[in-house]
């Protein structure tokens, strides 16, 4: 009898640690959280979501599955990828009012939108004989603006007659005078993330599905003129054969599982996190269009990369650290391999919590925002000792995450776990300094003279349900608190035991 109260003890136990490890978090807007020295402070003030319709103030049905999210470089208004919803919902800063959702819903309408086909991408799983290979539904993932804002480049993470992901997917570019779509790319296997050279002149794109990164030329006006220059391959091209009918873990037969994307200030290189494989970056040289190899010595599941004031950011994924290395030391590493890699050392890291997806730079680059996913936490590095000095809750799970140009609105996306619920929810942080940021640049503004933003129809998800189970699930969990409670359920068993034997001794 008293083993068996022991065992009902020991399964107590277990079902807490396991609740413990799954908690879902939906703080309050007026939540706060602070610097102890007061350099930087936190307020979330306004939340949209999909997981309540009982708060009306919050409720928005539009958000499903957010993967991401882009403030506009005027500041009057943000973009949402909702994975799931297939659209893109536009909001207005500062009110939060809805201003369009744009529906990634391709079809016979968008077949005057398609860029010329490059030849690069081949479908070899699909066939036009089989079907009409461009009308199919989007799912947003990234995204980057061009053209000092005037356009949105978002990528697909495949389109949705594609089961697992492995012929070419696309890529759409919305002009953010009008909220439309007005033009449509082909792209490599399931892209992830998207980004814009500084001088303008071209796009990356980065392809998780098959190790290759692809390049274009959007020097021109006229996107009529923009086309892919490049295809750049990380060591080894994937072939890739799955399934037509049963489902495959897309995120463990990704090889390097390319994400994190930016290009130097000069433009001269770009830099590709790897998430998986051997890890480390992808250096890719712009000017000699040449892949020079990849550089190594930093954490493990690199998946955000920020380039701020002469250092490259870093942040891991998995182990919740934020790190960083002299953007010249670098350079200098990726310029002499003379093989598939070469190791740099020198970087300076912080903790923050698990989970750590997106990072981003205040204006000043005093600050280092990160979304913990893990931990449902936004917290906050200062550069300057490279500490993490502030967090503050977030809806549980939180993914992506952008930093308005002043630095005074931080808004993360919450996508939600398979199994544990959380996610379609998009918080709104407001952030005050110690120290006044700098201002930001001018940029032109949005032309009102054209035509009002238009709300496309309703795109209906693949699942009704709220909590929807994401496609893109490219981070792996981490199971520190299942681990933690694991350890302290193994001692207090044992003591159990033990306490038992001398019982029976005496």
């Amino acid at each position: 009898m008293k083993m068996n109260k022991y065992l009902v003890l020991f399964f107590t136990l277990t079902i807490g640690c396991v609740n413990m490890g799954a908690q879902i978090v939906h703080p309050p807007v007026g939540d706060e959280g602070a610097a102890s020295d007061g350099s930087v402070k936190l307020k979330l003030i306004h939340k949209l979501q999909h997981f309540s319709a009982r708060d009306k103030a919050t409720y928005d049905e539009n958000i499903n599955s957010p993967k991401s999210v882009n403030i506009h470089p005027n500041g009057k208004k943000f973009y949402v990828n909702s994975l799931e919803g297939c659209t893109t919902v536009v909001y207005e800063m500062g009110t939060w009012k809805l201003l369009g959702v744009i529906s990634h819903r391709i079809g016979g309408s968008e077949r005057d939108l398609w860029a010329k086909p490059s030849g690069l991408f081949e479908f070899t799983h699909y066939s036009s004989k089989d079907r009409d290979l461009n009308v199919f539904d989007g799912k947003p993932v990234e995204s980057t603006f061009s053209h000092r804002g005037r356009y949105l480049w978002v990528p697909y993470y495949r389109r949705s007659y594609d089961l697992n992901a492995q012929d070419p997917s696309a890529m759409a570019v919305i002009d953010t005078q009008t909220d439309r779509i007005i033009k449509l790319f082909e792209t490599g296997p399931l892209p992830k993330m998207v980004a814009c050279s500084h001088d303008g002149k071209h796009i990356a794109v980065t392809h998780w599905g098959n190790n290759t990164v692809g390049t274009l030329d959007i020097s021109s006006e006229n996107p009529d003129d923009w086309h892919y220059d490049h295809v750049y391959i990380v060591d080894n091209q994937l072939q890739l054969n799955f399934s037509l009918t049963e489902a495959v873990n897309r995120d463990s037969n990704t090889g390097y599982a390319l994400r994190g994307t930016v290009f130097t200030p000069d433009d001269r290189y770009l830099f590709v996190s790897c998430m998986g494989g051997g890890g480390g970056i992808a250096v890719i040289d712009m000017e000699r269009q040449q892949y020079l190899g990849r550089v190594l010595g930093m954490r493990a599941n690199i998946r955000h990369l920020v380039v701020k004031d002469d250092w490259l950011y870093l942040g891991s994924n998995a182990q919740g650290v934020v790190q960083r290395i002299k953007l010249d030391s670098f350079i200098a590493a990726a310029t002499s391999i003379t093989g598939k890699a070469t190791t740099v050392r020198g970087f300076e890291e912080c903790t923050v919590m698990t989970g750590a997806r997106t990072i981003e730079a205040s204006p000043s680059g005093r600050f280092i925002f990160a979304a913990c996913n893990n931990a449902s936490k936004l917290c906050v590095v200062d550069t300057r000792q490279m500490k993490m000095v502030a967090s503050t809750a977030v809806d549980s799970y939180p993914v992506g995450l952008d930093i308005s140009q002043d630095g005074s609105i931080v808004i993360t996306t919450s996508q939600g776990r398979k199994g544990e619920g959380g996610g379609n929810a998009v918080d709104i942080f407001q952030v005050t300094y110690a120290e006044p940021e700098p201002a930001p640049e001018a940029i032109p503004e949005i032309d009102e003279t054209q035509e009002e933003n238009a709300v496309a129809d309703e795109v209906v998800s693949e699942d009704d349900d709220v909590e929807v189970v994401p496609l893109d699930e490219d981070e792996k969990p981490d199971y520190t608190l299942w681990y933690i409670g694991g350890g302290v359920l193994a001692v207090l068993l044992v003591a159990l035991l033990s306490a038992t034997l001398r019982r029976k001794r005496h």
